[in-house]
């Protein structure tokens, strides 16, 4: 048998495979996984082929050649590059106004110098009794208050420029939670920066895809956007209608019992006392259908701590309810408080699941140290001074009852002025009866507008500040009919308010019952 001579290549080939071979040898466990790729590739040759192709692939993709941005952009002279630019019209930034929107912008008051209950109004000689903001209890002129700001911005600075969670919490936050949720009666509180993203921020946090929302149909535009943002399944039903409530709820229940559905996190979602209506939600009864169907209740009072209940602790203290019965109050410190952020008091459990689920908590600078002091002060004062509350409602109860005239009976709405329920409200919507509107051919809402800002205009020329309620008009799922909105101040004298009345009704009268004619 001939034997094969190895050329010297074959030879050195040969030898550099044996000696690689020696060396993987003399890994310890080499022998293993050298067995193991053997019988591998030697039972699924569709491996072999699979990892081939891969290979190929590679190799491919590494010699292809790379795409660079623009290989195939035209190219143009510096002629053409001139031309082009001298005919490019840059799109504006913002929509061009319309002439409404001009309207509003030219109505718009510009107060000089600091808020006060007799604010100084561009374009008018003599200060303005001012009843367009929610400066209850002067609170905005209180030295009190501003002596406190004042020592808390030299001793801490301006802003914590940090979120809460990360090195934004200071001590007088710490004490200002506290302070809320004793003041509500609540286990715990947390604080937000901004009034308005707290409500929507709270619900999101809790209410996620595929839960379940129940809500009340006249909630403020914050309370809609939380809705939306959860991205929840969401039942509306008719504002402070307690028997459609509960006809929702039991449809939820026979739906989840007849399609055997997972069970999943529910909330009914109301607010105390509602933001662009003025009146008050049915707690004993929504706290009663809670119960019953076993649903979280979110309860929105921004509008209604200071002013409501004996001790100004809300509409639980309103109506003599437990606190602790509603799962999550939340408030703005915006309005009453005449200062800035928001809050949400309930259980230890309800605060500390939103120090990392609150979005607004988590990812906004916390609130300014001079504001938090200046909160935790106007609490102190409300609960200290009930006075305070004695003669808002004196003041809000006569204001009322000077406006409640035979001659404006046909002009507006008299259901916010005559309900007694409402009586002890600070504030109130006032509507153009539908029937006058048609008496005077008003047919589209920018018409109404006008008209109120005429309503506006003589009040001014008269020594009065009232405004026009404002929403985002292509945003709100129920666009609330146009309103003037009145607010009570007890920085006003008695004597001082019931003028005020009597000019508001006078204008309403003068404007209102000018013919058709000359609305226009």
């Amino acid at each position: 048998m001939e034997t094969t001579t190895l050329t010297p290549d074959h030879a050195f080939i040969n030898s550099t495979i044996h000696s690689v071979y020696e060396l993987i040898v003399a890994i310890p466990g080499s022998s293993l996984a050298i067995n193991y790729l053997k019988t591998s590739y030697q039972d699924d040759p569709f491996r072999i082929c699979l990892e081939l192709f891969l290979v190929f692939f590679a190799i491919k993709y590494m010699l292809s050649k790379k795409y660079k941005p623009h290989d195939n952009a035209v190219k143009l002279t510096e002629k053409e590059i001139d031309e082009l630019v001298e005919e490019w019209q840059p799109e504006p930034l913002v929509p061009k106004l319309s002439s409404f929107d001009r309207f509003n912008l030219d109505k718009t008051p510009l107060i000089v110098g600091a808020q006060t209950p007799k604010t100084k109004v561009t374009g008018y000689a003599k200060p303005l009794m001012n009843l367009a903001t929610t400066n209850y209890y002067n609170f905005v002129s209180s030295d009190t208050i501003r002596e406190k700001a004042i020592d808390t911005l030299k001793e801490y600075g301006v802003g914590t420029c940090g979120p809460p969670g990360f090195y934004g919490t200071l001590d007088l936050h710490m004490d200002l939670e506290r302070e809320i949720a004793r003041f509500l009666g609540m286990d715990d509180a947390i604080l937000y920066a901004q009034g308005f993203s707290t409500v929507s921020s709270v619900i999101p946090a809790f209410s996620k895809r595929g839960d379940l929302l129940v809500v009340d149909d006249g909630v403020s535009f914050a309370v809609q956007k939380g809705v939306q943002i959860s991205r929840s399944n969401i039942r509306w039903f008719k504002h402070n209608d307690m028997d459609d409530l509960e006809r929702v709820l039991q449809e939820i229940h026979k739906d989840t019992l007849r399609n055997k559905k997972r069970l999943t996190r529910r909330f009914i979602v109301t607010e105390g006392l509602f933001a662009n209506i003025g009146d008050i939600c049915p707690l004993p009864q929504l706290i009663e259908l809670k119960k019953k169907f076993k649903y979280r209740l979110i309860l929105d009072e921004s509008e209604s701590i200071g002013v409501l209940g004996r001790r100004g602790k809300g509409v639980t203290d309103h109506f003599g309810v437990e606190p602790k019965d509603v799962d999550m109050l939340v408030g703005s410190m915006s309005s009453v408080l005449c200062s800035s952020g928001g809050f949400c008091a309930g259980s230890v459990e309800v605060v500390d699941h939103q120090r990392l689920s609150g979005l607004a908590y988590c990812f906004s600078a916390s609130l300014p140290a001079m504001l938090a002091n200046a909160s935790r002060e106007s609490i102190k004062m409300i609960s200290q001074q009930p006075s305070m509350l004695k003669d808002l409602r004196d003041r809000t109860l006569s204001f009322r009852q000077v406006l409640n005239h035979k001659h404006i009976e046909s002009l507006v709405e008299m259901d916010v002025l005559t309900n007694p329920e409402l009586s002890m409200v600070p504030f109130m919507h006032l509507r153009i009866k539908p029937s006058l509107l048609s008496q005077r051919a008003i047919t589209t809402r920018e018409q109404e507008e006008r008209l109120l800002q005429e309503v506006v205009d003589e009040c001014a020329s008269q020594g009065v500040l009232i405004t026009r309620t404002k929403y985002v008009n292509d945003q709100e799922r129920s666009l609330p009919r146009p309103s003037l909105k009145i607010h009570i101040t007890n920085g006003l004298t008695k004597k001082e308010n019931d003028k005020a009345a009597s000019i508001i009704k006078s204008a309403l009268v003068k404007v209102l019952s000018k013919k058709k004619d000359s609305l226009f």
